[in-house]
């Protein structure tokens, strides 16, 4: 009730404080549809995927919509349609048809408008179409013109495509991997945004554009270590007022076989020379330590990886079971490792090494558990129903140990077979937090191994772990690169051609969105 509140009198401020000064301010809009999509993924993303922000409902994503942030009282917010999905595959073509006709319609609606805070992730990929945010911008555009200005925030592993970079004005991305820092580049491309629009010098003069053929997973380039670490560190060092307003390293998104998809430097700012040497100054950097990034922890085949963890002292000891990883696009219903796990005759009995496994996602599953309630025996399969190529769903018999409902309206049903606790769940789930873990009646830092369908750590798993490794698990998300068939990538890039000529890394300037 207390956040509904807080929501209420925050709206309140944006729609009173705006019209007391409403001819002083710029009128910015917001809108944007984010999703990482892995195309070697067979799962298909619906609109049950998106959870639609519209209008109003938009400020409560984001915390620098509060009264002392320095920001509410700078425009009149004029909200659309946002969305951030869970990553997943493909997104249907006439779902991202609606979501981005329904943004058109409210773009339209609420003109004249100044500025556009474009919020997206960069990596989604839609049935039949090629780079979706590009083909996005380029439609917002033909509404709203190529005047108004545009700030763009992204993830890291986004694309910039050069249609999205030309009709974008000021371009930027989080500089963290994991991504602690997301509504700080938010609020950065917003600020960035509304200077330019107060200052009257609204569009850079110069936007410098650098791909990079290099194509890595984050799970190799986290900014935990060495060499992401100091390359994103070098940002700040090179932007210089408004000669060099912003620069930013994209790594992109390699479970994607498209174009686009390639690592890219961009800068942007009043000074050419400075916003061109900035740029070849990173573009050169990413370039000469390609072959310094290596997995943020030991990584290994599973087999290799229950054995370590087997011989761990120290609780919990963390298994990432990468292959299906939902959080990068991956179905997150892949049987596989489970059924490794519990071929596995240390596990069988209930007093062996506690092992969480979490988690597999299957409805049926869970009503079936449902009915028969907690303390019950049931023997039914789960998983697999989308992604079945590498194994089929898998046969649990044991002991239904809890049942609860998160906040989101998902069902999580915890299975005790051997001494393997395995949640099943209603709807894909990340399982971030230890919070999730307790919810489902499990105490994650008592368990000796947790075994999670995520890559490298989030904060709070890894500040828990005692011990991790990262598996080479099967799945849409497969960090095993060299197995991927790709087909549509540009050639040559790296790792896939580690023997190619040093490209040119020249900075390419882009022209203004208003320029031919």
């Amino acid at each position: 009730m207390k956040k509904i509140i807080f929501i209420f009198t925050v709206v309140a401020l944006l729609v009173t404080g705006c019209k007391s000064t409403k001819s002083d301010l710029p009128r910015v809009a917001i809108a944007g549809i984010a999703i990482e999509c892995s195309t070697f993924s067979p799962a298909i993303s619906d609109s049950a995927a998106f959870p639609l922000r519209i209008g109003d409902s938009i400020f409560s994503y984001y915390n620098f919509f509060v009264p002392d942030s320095g920001v509410v009282q700078r425009a009149e917010w004029v909200p659309t349609l946002r969305t951030h999905a869970m990553p997943g595959g493909i997104v249907k073509r006439d779902v991202y048809e609606n979501m981005v006709n329904k943004t058109l319609k409210m773009l339209k609606e609420s003109l004249p408008i100044d500025g556009l805070f474009f919020d997206i992730h960069g990596a989604m990929s839609v049935q039949g179409l090629e780079d979706p945010e590009g083909d996005f911008i380029v439609r917002i555009r033909e509404v709203i013109g190529d005047e108004v200005l545009i700030s763009t925030s992204m993830d890291l592993h986004g694309s910039v495509s050069p249609r999205l970079i030309k009709n974008t004005d000021l371009i930027t991305c989080y500089r963290l991997a994991p991504h602690e820092d997301a509504m700080i580049s938010k609020k950065r491309a917003l600020t960035n945004l509304l200077d330019r629009l107060e200052n009257g010098k609204d569009k850079p003069a110069y936007k410098a554009w650098i791909p990079v053929p290099i194509l890595l997973p984050g799970e190799k380039t986290s900014t935990r270590i060495e060499p992401g670490k100091t390359l994103y560190e070098q940002i700040p060092t090179v932007i210089d007022g408004d000669n060099v307003i912003d620069a930013s390293i994209w790594m992109s998104y390699p479970w994607a076989d498209e174009l686009r998809n390639h690592g890219v430097v961009v800068a942007y700012g009043d000074d050419k020379e400075a916003v061109g040497k900035a740029a070849e100054k990173l573009a050169k950097h990413f370039w000469d330590v390609r072959d310094k990034f290596e997995f943020v922890a030991p990584t290994d085949y599973l087999p290799a990886c229950i054995d370590l963890a087997l011989k761990s002292t120290e609780k919990p000891f963390i298994i990432s079971d990468m292959g299906d990883n939902p959080t990068a696009g991956g179905a997150g219903d892949v049987t596989w490792t489970l059924t490794e796990l519990l071929k596995r005759p240390e596990f069988k009995n209930e007093n062996g090494k506690s092992v969480i496994y979490a988690s597999l996602p299957d409805a049926e599953f869970v009503e079936k558990a449902k009915a028969i309630g907690v303390g019950g025996k049931i023997d039914a399969t789960a998983g697999a129903r989308v992604d079945n190529r590498y194994a089929p769903p898998v046969r649990l018999n044991g002991t239904i140990i809890n049942i609860a409902d998160d906040d989101t309206e998902n069902t999580l049903v915890t299975v005790k077979v051997g001494s393997i606790s395995v949640i099943v769940t209603a709807k894909r789930k990340a399982f971030h937090y230890e919070k999730w873990f307790t919810l489902a009646g499990l105490q994650p830092r008592e368990t000796d191994i947790l075994v999670v369908k995520i890559g490298y750590l989030v904060p709070e798993l890894y500040d828990m772990r005692k011990g991790w490794i990262m598996a080479l698990t099967p799945g849409g998300v497969d960090q095993d690169l060299l197995r991927l068939p790709y087909k549509n990538l540009n050639r040559p890039i790296y790792p896939l051609d580690k023997d190619m000529a040093n490209p040119d890394l020249s900075a390419q300037f882009i022209p203004l969105a208003n320029e031919k």
